[in-house]
């Protein structure tokens, strides 16, 4: 891989997790636990490949929609993600953790967590890892509407540059590269307006067996195109 060609920002859809379970016959709730597990490895080969911003998306506002089950799984799942070993170790090797999306639909105990692993962290500079939690890219734009009219900015003052720092992801790069895994070709609401220019790549592979190889291929591939930015 050319290093002074490498993103910047990857931003990661991380999808197949059930299908993966099923595909072993395992519980279909497993599989989001061994998904779970893949997010250090991608971070830790992510951070030593030179790449600043690493985006996750790990609940959708439409994962509400899912059996009850499966939501209360995935919030206590959360919960012991951000209490155990996976951020302790981030955090400790320098990772800066931030949090896009709307966590007031969370209950209180788990807000607590995610603000304590973000203050935790904010001082970290090795690579900034980026968790989409109750994100939707729709909700993010209504909510940056939103913001801008209670700050009473006037309408000519309106840019496309102050938009972009009302979103989740203000002061960050949008992405160079977005991946998504499980066979799906499409963004579903993810990152509307930062992905406009950001290279494409999809893989069948199931994310619990997206590895450093699998991550290294994506790449790859980014590197081989030629980016335009409408020119």
């Amino acid at each position: 891989m050319n290093k002074s060609i490498m993103p910047k920002h990857i931003a990661i859809i991380m999808d197949g997790n059930r299908r993966w379970a099923k595909d072993k016959k395992l519980p279909s709730l497993l599989g989001h636990k061994k998904g779970q597990e893949r997010i250090e490895k991608i971070v830790e080969h992510a951070k030593d490949l030179g790449i600043e911003y690493i985006t996750f998306w790990a609940f959708s506002t439409e994962n509400w929609k899912r059996s009850e089950q499966e939501v209360t799984y995935l919030m206590d799942l959360f919960k012991k993600m951000l209490r155990g070993k996976l951020f302790k170790k981030l955090i400790k090797k320098g990772v800066k953790i931030c949090v896009l999306g709307d966590i007031s639909a969370f209950s209180e105990e788990l807000r607590k967590e995610i603000e304590r692993v973000v203050e935790e962290s904010k001082n970290n500079t090795s690579i900034q890892v980026n968790i989409a939690l109750n994100y939707g890219g729709r909700e993010e734009l209504t909510h940056a509407v939103k913001q801008i009219i209670s700050d009473n900015i006037c309408q000519t003052e309106i840019t496309t540059d102050l938009i972009s720092q009302y979103l989740y992801t203000r002061n960050q790069p949008d992405p160079d590269l977005i991946i998504r895994t499980g066979g799906a070709q499409r963004l579903s609401g993810y990152l509307p307006w930062q992905s406009i220019y950001s290279e494409l790549y999809f893989t069948d592979t199931y994310w619990p067996d997206f590895d450093k190889q699998a991550f290294d291929r994506a790449i790859e591939e980014y590197e081989r195109r030629e980016r335009r930015f409408g020119r």
